[in-house]
């Protein structure tokens, strides 16, 4: 288990707050931390990374401690054994893909990672190449490949998909869940977008003003009821149409488009724009708004 509880004094756009978080990752889930902007969760990764010190805290991951301030233990950040990835790709622009990976080795790491990580993620076709000549879904590709070269015990994600358009943001959610589950990772991501966490996570912590308020399945904690089902999807609501006695409502699901039948008694409470967890009941689908 990851266990994380650190306090850090922050200067927030409405004054000081304090972060003060306590929490267990359980190893291989990927759990995703949800809030506001300025509500401290990028400051969390900071930390867990060793950019940024704690006032008072214990990291302890892999029966390993990596941060203690009672016990005076701090762990420089080259010592921790994270994989991160931001908004900004950060590649060496005089490196091609396979050398910007080769560089992340460790000294005496079996080289074999790097291959297997070009075709996992498919970068087959670009490892010669140089940053300059790659697209900006293709250089967050790359970056995320470093990241998990050296198998980190903690991947964090800084809502490193935030820039990508809705297609190609999917494709690289599917190559991230891929990794994830093949290197058996423990990964920490940072997302604003619902449909995002709800896809990829096994749980999700909402932060608010630098504490954690919730936390759980993000259906359970997005919705007001328990939603079952064979299927479950998140999108929003593009159209609404009444055709006879029932109303056909259409939802865009990442870049497709889904339509639902639906009573009206359903629909009632739904407008365009809202973000709903379409799910099955009875083998029929049905709406939840979140």
């Amino acid at each position: 288990m990851i266990h994380i509880a650190v306090q850090k004094k922050l200067t927030a756009v409405e004054g000081e707050m304090l972060l003060d978080v306590d929490f267990t990752l359980e190893e291989g889930k990927l759990t995703t931390l949800y809030g506001e902007s300025g509500a401290g969760k990028t400051s969390i990764f900071r930390i867990i990374s060793g950019l940024l010190k704690a006032d008072k805290g214990l990291i302890t991951i892999k029966q390993k401690t990596w941060l203690d301030t009672e016990q005076k233990i701090y762990l420089k950040p080259q010592q921790r054994k994270v994989g991160l990835v931001f908004q900004e790709y950060a590649l060496f622009p005089n490196m091609t893909v396979k050398e910007n990976l080769f560089f992340a080795l460790e000294k005496g790491q079996d080289k074999k990672i790097v291959d297997e990580l070009i075709a996992i993620i498919e970068l087959g076709n670009l490892q010669n190449r140089k940053p300059q000549h790659l697209s900006g879904g293709q250089k967050q590709r790359v970056a995320l490949a470093r990241a998990m070269v050296r198998k980190p015990d903690i991947l964090l994600l800084d809502e490193p998909l935030s820039a990508l358009d809705p297609k190609m943001r999917a494709k690289l959610q599917d190559y991230i869940l891929e990794v994830h589950r093949q290197f058996k990772l423990t990964t920490l991501l940072i997302s604003h977008d619902i449909g995002e966490v709800v896809k990829m996570s096994d749980c999700v912590m909402i932060i608010e003003n630098g504490m954690i308020t919730k936390q759980g399945n993000p259906i359970d904690i997005f919705t007001n009821q328990r939603v079952s089902g064979k299927f479950q999807f998140s999108g929003e609501i593009v159209q609404i149409q009444k055709e006879d006695v029932i109303y056909i409502v259409t939802i865009i699901i990442d870049a497709n488009f889904v339509k639902v039948i639906a009573q009206e008694d359903e629909i009632k409470d739904l407008n365009i724009g809202d973000k709903v967890i379409v799910a099955s009941k009875a083998f029929n689908p049905i709406l939840y708004k979140i």
